[in-house]
């Protein structure tokens, strides 16, 4: 896996226009969004002791941590992601999941997540068996993303993020998510070798500085 740099912001919602202004002068939206934007819903595993979220809040260095995800309610396309952590850098995994597997990880059949040989799908199962991963709260969240060529740039914007609780009925479009407390909105800036200093100056926002937030764990507060 390739690691990048990570950058993230907690910001206002009165911080939002002016840097949705900045950011679309210099930077293209992702081709992928519709109207410049998309939702996410996330599906985050974890183990009966909470070794994932514990290691956040720890602020352990090298950490990872397992999520299914889908954008725009779109089920013909079901990611299994696995993000990684070691000091300031960051890198992600992903594989496309069809509807059987993704159900039969939901119910914890070992066997029927274990038929395709895929090294990804193959560790999360592992896991499951060995450290007793399992599906813990739905994450969901609106996110405007945009893209610079020049250093592989990647900058969003995440904001209206909701927590299923204790919920993970993660296929079903009718799941109840609640608004995840005073959740700000949460700019990203991710950059491969180097940040160009055009976009270093763009996304400064006065009064704000680099933290670690995390949605899942933002969300895990209320289950």
């Amino acid at each position: 896996m390739d690691f990048r740099h990570e950058w993230k912001h907690a910001i206002t919602r009165s911080d939002l226009p002016a840097l949705r202004s900045r950011l679309g002068a210099v930077m293209q939206r992702d081709a992928y969004a519709v109207n410049g934007r998309y939702t996410i819903r996330s599906l985050y595993f974890d183990n009966l002791t909470d070794k994932a979220l514990r290691k956040k809040t720890d602020g352990v260095d090298r950490r990872e941590k397992f999520r299914l995800r889908c954008y725009n309610g779109d089920r013909s396309l079901i990611l299994l992601e696995k993000k990684s952590k070691v000091h300031n850098l960051c890198s992600k995994a992903q594989t496309a999941l069809s509807l059987q597997e993704v159900q039969a990880l939901l119910r914890g059949d070992f066997a029927g997540a274990a038929e395709r040989d895929d090294p990804l799908l193959q560790e999360l199962r592992y896991k499951m068996c060995t450290q007793g991963l399992r599906p813990k709260t739905i994450v969901d969240y609106t996110r405007e993303p945009f893209v610079f060529a020049p250093g592989h740039v990647r900058v969003t914007l995440d904001y209206d993020i909701r927590t299923g609780l204790n919920g993970t009925d993660f296929l079903n479009p009718g799941c109840i998510t609640v608004p995840a407390g005073c959740a700000p909105v949460i700019l990203e800036v991710k950059w491969d070798a180097f940040l160009p200093s055009v976009i270093r100056d763009i996304v400064q926002t006065p009064g704000t500085h680099t933290g670690s937030f995390s949605k899942y764990a933002a969300c895990r507060l209320y289950g």
